[in-house]
């Protein structure tokens, strides 16, 4: 079984956490994409989504899924999202496709987070994975040098641009055994927008996609 089509199984899993009638929070990715089609298979039974970046707004929109602001939402059930890596702590990195910020912001109104992985994400410690900073660009070099003094190596994500307009630093070399501290180290300093360690914000449920089947954490 390829990587991808253990990315499907865990995003189709996904379907079950889904109330009918309700409003869905909806992440960004390539496992995203496939939750993305699969609730397209029911968008007659919800009324509709929240979307955490451009490019999944324009998918469902294709697919007839309506999309609603989240400033119109108090609050909405599920949010279903996919992670660079995940630890057992279901701390995650996330912001490989610098959607991270609005990730974050919708995540944070949803009352369940459900995170769909392949196998190849879980991880026994976060790091390897380049933790993605979402930064104002005149704040690059600033940001650069207090990443450095945390331990990382950030390297500037070139020619590309976030949905927010801002600049995405990766910073490499971390082994990152206490993610909450981590988080909001990263988040005080000034023009940082956000960072990827979603660890405040951890998942409530993780759906591990993998040649056997699909595998709940919970």
């Amino acid at each position: 079984m390829t990587q991808d089509e253990m990315k499907k199984r865990a995003a189709w899993a996904a379907l079950e956490f889904v109330p009918r009638h309700s409003i869905v929070g909806v992440g960004t990715g390539s496992t995203v994409n496939h939750f993305i089609d699969a609730l397209a298979s029911i968008k007659e039974q919800i009324k509709g989504a929240v979307s955490s970046s451009i490019a999944s707004t324009e998918k469902m929109q294709a697919l007839g899924i309506a999309v609603f602001d989240l400033n119109d939402i108090d609050s909405f059930s599920v949010y279903v999202d996919g992670a660079d890596e995940i630890n057992p702590a279901r701390h995650m990195i996330k912001g490989g496709g610098a959607a991270l910020t609005r990730e974050k912001i919708v995540a944070a109104v949803a009352e369940q987070f459900v995170c769909i992985v392949d196998a190849s994400k879980e991880v026994a410690v976060l790091g390897k994975f380049p933790l993605p900073v979402e930064v104002i660009p005149m704040a690059r070099n600033y940001v650069a040098r207090e990443l450095q003094k945390l331990g990382g190596r950030p390297v500037w994500r070139e020619a590309v641009v976030t949905d927010n307009g801002n600049i995405i630093l990766d910073v490499h070399d971390l082994h990152i055994t206490d993610a909450l501290t981590l988080e909001q180290q990263i988040n005080q300093i000034t023009g940082v927008v956000c960072n990827g360690l979603f660890a405040a914000r951890a998942a409530d449920v993780v759906l591990v996609g993998g040649p056997d089947g699909t595998r709940v954490i919970k």
